[in-house]
C-alpha cells in the first residue's frame, strides 16, 4: 500500500510524540521514586543523631544529648562515677622493710602502761564556754569544718582518743544523760562521714572482775545507743580495759556492740577475729580499720587460735600481714593501736618504730591511743602518725594535761593522700569542750612542740617541715 510522504512524516512526529510522553512519565516516576526514597532516608537519620565526619572521612555517631543514660550517652561528658572510680589509683600493695618486723619481746607492759587514771581531785571549775567559730581571716576553724584535699574525690575520716563509759563517767551520764558527755562536741562528731574512738572498757552486766589491776572497769549496756547516736562508727577494743570483766565481759561487749549496730576491732573469739579489719565504705572510698594494742596486762589476754582476746602487737609479725592483706582488699588503711607510756609528752622508740613499720606494710594513717595525754605528728613516707590523741571522755584526774584533748579530721583521698586538722578542746568534768581563742592557740603550740618535723598552725592545720 503506498503511503505520501505527508502521512508518513505526520505518523513519525506522533510516534515521537507517544515515546517522548513515555519517557516523561519514566522520568517522573523516577523522580517520585527517588524523592521518596530521600525522604526516607532523611526520617531514618534524624532520630535525635548527628552524624559527622571524623579526620578520616568516616562517618561516626555523635551523640547530641538527648539518648537515654546508662546507653552510651554522652560520651563526650566526664561521668562522676567514673572519675571516682579513676581516681582510686593502685592497689598500694608494698614490700614492707624488715624494720620493725622482727619479735618484739613480750614483757606484759611499757613502764607505766597499766598505772591507770590517776582518781585525783575532780575538776569542778565549771562546764566552760564556746561559740564554736574563730572567723579571723576568714577561717572558720571550730565549727567541724575539714580541711580539704583538691582535685580528687575525698572522705572524712575523724578520730578521738580514750572514751570511758564506766566509774565516774557513768556517775555523771546517770544524772545527766547517757548523751552528757558529748553535748558540747557534737558537731566534730556528727560532722565526718566516718568516726572512729578508743573504747577503754568491756561492756556487760556480768563478768569477772580482773585480778592484779589498779583499776578494773565495767560499763552499762544503755550507754551504747547515745555513744551510736553522737556520731561515732566504728570503735577499737585492742587494749588493756576490754578484759577487765574477762572473756565473759568481752563477748558481752562485741554482742552488746552488734546490737547497736557499732562495727568493732581488735579482739574476738580468736585471734582471726581480733586481727580481722572491719571495711567502712563512704564517699565510694572503702576504709579497712585495724585494731591492735601493745599494752596488755597478762599473756593470757592475747587472742590466739583457740583462745578469745585482742590482737597485740608486741611481735609485729601477725600486725603486719594484717595490713599486707587489708591493703589489697580496700583503698585505705587505718590503723588504732595501743600503744606508749602513760602522760609522757613523747612517743617512745617502740612506737616509732612499729609505725613506720604498719606505713611500710601499707598502712595510709596511724592513730594512737593509751598515754592518756596528746603526743605529737610525724609524717613518714607521706603517710601520717598520730601518736596519740589523749584521753577524750575519761575519768577527771589531777594530772593537768589529761584534760587537752580535740578531734582529729583526716581528710583523704583513694590514693592515701591525707590532710590533717586537730580541732582543740579540753574536758570539764568528763564532757570535752571545744576551746578558741588563745586558749587553742597556746595548746596547738604545745602539740607542734612535741611533734616530729611537723607544725600545727594557728588553725590547725597539721603540716610536715620543708
Amino acid at each position: 500500500m503506498f503511503v505520501s510522504r505527508s502521512e508518513s512524516h505526520q505518523h513519525n512526529k506522533k510516534r515521537k510524540s507517544r515515546r517522548m510522553k513515555r519517557l516523561v512519565i519514566i522520568n517522573l516516576s523516577m523522580l517520585v521514586i527517588i524523592g521518596a526514597l530521600v525522604i526516607i532516608y532523611f526520617f531514618m537519620n534524624t532520630d535525635g543523631t548527628k552524624k559527622q565526619p571524623d579526620a578520616s572521612g568516616t562517618v561516626k555517631q555523635q551523640d547530641n544529648g538527648d539518648a537515654p543514660s546508662g546507653n552510651g550517652a554522652n560520651p563526650t561528658k566526664e561521668d562522676d562515677s567514673s572519675k571516682k572510680d579513676a581516681d582510686k589509683g593502685e592497689d598500694g600493695s608494698s614490700n614492707p622493710s624488715n624494720k620493725g618486723n622482727e619479735n618484739i619481746p613480750d614483757k606484759g607492759t611499757d613502764k607505766g602502761s597499766d598505772n591507770g587514771p590517776n582518781n585525783g581531785p575532780t575538776d569542778n571549775n565549771g562546764t566552760g564556754t564556746n561559740t564554736g567559730t574563730d572567723t579571723e581571716n576568714g577561717n572558720n576553724t571550730n565549727n567541724g569544718g575539714n580541711p580539704s584535699v583538691e582535685g580528687e574525690s575525698k572522705v572524712t575520716l575523724s578520730f578521738v582518743g580514750d572514751i570511758l563509759l564506766a566509774a565516774s563517767v557513768d556517775s555523771l551520764m546517770k544524772k545527766n544523760g547517757y548523751e552528757y558527755p558529748y553535748a558540747k562536741a557534737l558537731p566534730f562528731l556528727t560532722k565526718p562521714d566516718l568516726m572512729a574512738a578508743n573504747l577503754e572498757t568491756p561492756i556487760t552486766e556480768r563478768g569477772v572482775p580482773a585480778t592484779n589491776k589498779s583499776f578494773v572497769f565495767k560499763g552499762s549496756p544503755k550507754s551504747l545507743p547515745a555513744l551510736k547516736e553522737a556520731g561515732f562508727d566504728i570503735v577499737n577494743l585492742a587494749n588493756n580495759h576490754t578484759l577487765d570483766q574477762g572473756v565473759e565481759g568481752l563477748l558481752d561487749t562485741v554482742d552488746y556492740l552488734n546490737k547497736v549496730s557499732m562495727p568493732n576491732i581488735g579482739a574476738g573469739h580468736d585471734d582471726a577475729e581480733a586481727f580481722k579489719p572491719v571495711i567502712l565504705e563512704a564517699k565510694g572510698i572503702s576504709v579497712a580499720y585495724i585494731g591492735l594494742t601493745r599494752v596488755v596486762p597478762v599473756g593470757s589476754w592475747k587472742a590466739e587460735k583457740d583462745r578469745a582476746g585482742v590482737a597485740e602487737t608486741y611481735d609485729a609479725t601477725r600486725a603486719l600481714k594484717a595490713i599486707r592483706e587489708a591493703k589489697q582488699q580496700a583503698d585505705l588503711v587505718i590503723v588504732m593501736v595501743h600503744w606508749g607510756i602513760e602522760r609522757s609528752d613523747n612517743p617512745n622508740a617502740v612506737q616509732k618504730q612499729l609505725a613506720h613499720a604498719y606505713i611500710d606494710a601499707g598502712a595510709d594513717l596511724i592513730v594512737g591511743s593509751h598515754p592518756h595525754v596528746l603526743q605529737g605528728f610525724e609524717r613518714y613516707k607521706g603517710k601520717w602518725i598520730s601518736y596519740s590523741l589523749g584521753n577524750f571522755i575519761f575519768n577527771m584526774t589531777a594530772t593537768d594535761k589529761t584534760k587537752d584533748t580535740g578531734v582529729l579530721d583526716a581528710v583523704c583521698t583513694a590514693k592515701g593522700d591525707c590532710s590533717l586538722q586537730f580541732h582543740p578542746m579540753r574536758a570539764v568534768n568528763s564532757q570535752p569542750n571545744p576551746i578558741e581563742g588563745d586558749q587553742a592557740v597556746q595548746l596547738l603550740k604545745r602539740i607542734s612542740s612535741i611533734s616530729i618535723q611537723s607544725t600545727l598552725d594557728k588553725n590547725g592545720f597539721i603540716k610536715a617541715k620543708e
